[in-house]
């Protein structure tokens, strides 16, 4: 479902709208493979910091690994454009609102533009939900190019559209939220008398949690087994978020309605995602995520998953910190990385200078987990810890490092060597020809990875809401997509071409 993320995170365009957590937000589960994985109960060292020849190493495995598709019978590697199999009206869809996102001239009058129609205080006119016109023509634009549904029956057929054309699943979240104005101090959104009904608020103690509780339950009868489940936690409300500030885990409340989400998802076969959100945060939410995994994440399979970003400097002392708990306590990390979304509200000092830093940064630990050598743990330099069970999710929309990633992971179970299972996602609407060409990155058996996007759902007027809330959180990424509306134009041309030769 970055933000996800995410999260993401990464080149965010309108498209990155939908990432929030997304990507952030950003997702994911218990991902089939014939991976090696070996849990340690005994360490009880937490390393916090990285030797300088583990990254050496990992940047090494990293771009070694090789750039063409391991050799296998022909009918197994696609030798169409990656994009062909989009449908002509979403391509089109997508090449329409790439351009705008691409130009600020026409990006800025358009967000402009919808802000109007979320804060408008018009009863039908100018209503995104009485008026006919407007919902129609947001609806078969913006809409359907991030969002899933209206309803649960709208967001269950999105999801079987995504999975016919090749995905693994969806990472769904819930666009109806809580957001929480720090400078007013007040919350809007869901709340006291929006979506808990009488008895229940009766009984409760914050309705705001109530609130997000009843939605992500809501979300869950949207999606199936082998799909995610995207959890924003800041939008339970103003207690949630004031515990998380003290680095603190939130209210019992909350933790009993994580517990009762995380039980449902086990037993349907469901993931779910904890966004990363302002490190203003984020401490407590990743003690939370990790209470979480304690509970869950057995067996060598992740129920729940954390999102690490790493355009943060302290990123990989923090992943090292996580897989110390991991090995000490003997449950699987669930480990989605994003680059991160907040640059701009961040106090700067605690991200990485350059882009070119930050990717090296995300490099680096994508390859340190695939070669289980990675934070201390793993590898020849570090016999007597070994490497703890970890799943990988890669949330990115940067071909490059998704695609070597694939390439690594590919290698290194060809070859008989320990790694890790790995997963791939980028949101809907966005990054399309990243997604489809890691779906033709097939392995020996013919298997393409497992590839997911990430979405969201709700009426009309909460998605736009959401989305807008999106666009502001990553606006420093809004107009980064040259090469995606450049993928988009062949494809156009090349079926125009096809389409007159005949």
């Amino acid at each position: 479902m970055a933000a996800s993320m995410f999260p993401e995170l990464r080149r965010v365009s309108l498209q990155g709208l939908v990432l929030s957590n997304i990507g952030r937000r950003k997702h994911d589960l218990e991902f089939r493979g014939s991976s090696k994985q070996s849990v340690s109960k005994g360490v009880r060292t937490v390393h916090t910091t990285r030797k300088s020849s583990t990254t050496a190493s990992n940047d090494v495995a990293f771009k070694s690994a090789p750039d063409v598709t391991p050799k296998t019978n022909s009918s197994r590697v696609s030798t169409q454009p990656p994009l062909s199999v989009m449908p002509m009206g979403m391509l089109l869809r997508s090449l329409m609102i790439s351009t705008i996102s691409s130009h600020r001239s026409l990006l800025s009058p358009s967000l402009r533009l919808l802000s109007f129609f979320v804060h408008s205080s018009s009863k039908y006119i100018f209503n995104v939900q009485r008026n006919p016109i407007v919902h129609g023509l947001l609806k078969t634009t913006i809409y359907n190019q991030f969002c899933t549904g209206e309803s649960v029956q709208e967001t269950k057929a999105c999801v079987q559209r995504l999975k016919d054309l090749g995905f693994k699943g969806v990472i769904l979240t819930y666009a109806k939220e809580i957001h929480y104005d720090h400078k007013s101090k007040k919350s809007h959104g869901m709340g006291t008398h929006a979506d808990c009904d009488v008895k229940a608020a009766a009984v409760v103690t914050d309705a705001d949690i109530e609130a997000w509780r009843l939605g992500n339950l809501k979300t869950l009868e949207c999606i199936a087994e082998g799909d995610i489940l995207a959890v924003k936690t800041t939008g339970a409300g103003q207690s949630v978020a004031e515990a998380f500030t003290t680095g603190s885990l939130p209210p019992k409340q909350m933790l009993d309605a994580l517990f009762e989400l995380g039980t449902i998802c086990k037993q349907r076969g469901i993931q779910i995602i904890v966004d990363a959100e302002s490190q203003h945060f984020q401490e407590g939410i990743d003690r939370t995520a990790i209470e979480l995994m304690r509970k869950f994440n057995h067996d060598g399979k992740a129920i729940v998953y954390n999102t690490y970003q790493a355009y943060l400097k302290k990123t990989p002392s923090v992943i090292a910190e996580h897989l110390a708990e991991a090995a000490r306590d003997g449950f699987t990390l669930g480990l989605k990385l994003v680059r991160g979304a907040y640059i701009l509200s961040e106090d700067r000092s605690l991200i990485h200078d350059t882009i070119e830093n930050t990717h090296n940064a995300y490099n680096s630990i994508v390859a340190g987990v695939l070669t289980r050598s990675f934070g201390g743990f793993g590898g020849e330099e570090h016999q007597k810890n070994p490497f703890p069970s970890v799943q990988l999710f890669v949330a990115s929309h940067n071909r490059e490092s998704a695609l070597r990633a694939r390439r690594l992971h590919i290698q290194r179970t060809k070859s008989g060597l320990p790694t890790v299972p790995i997963a791939f996602g980028q949101l809907q609407g966005m990054s399309d020809e990243v997604s489809f060409s890691l779906l033709q990155q097939k392995d020996e058996f013919g298997e393409a990875p497992e590839v997911y996007k990430c979405s969201t759902w709700g009426i009309m007027n909460e998605c736009i809401a959401y989305l807008l809330r999106r666009a502001v959180e990553n606006r420093d990424a809004v107009l980064r997509t040259s090469d995606e509306l450049k993928a988009l134009k062949l494809e156009t041309k090349r079926r125009l071409r096809s389409l007159f030769s005949r």
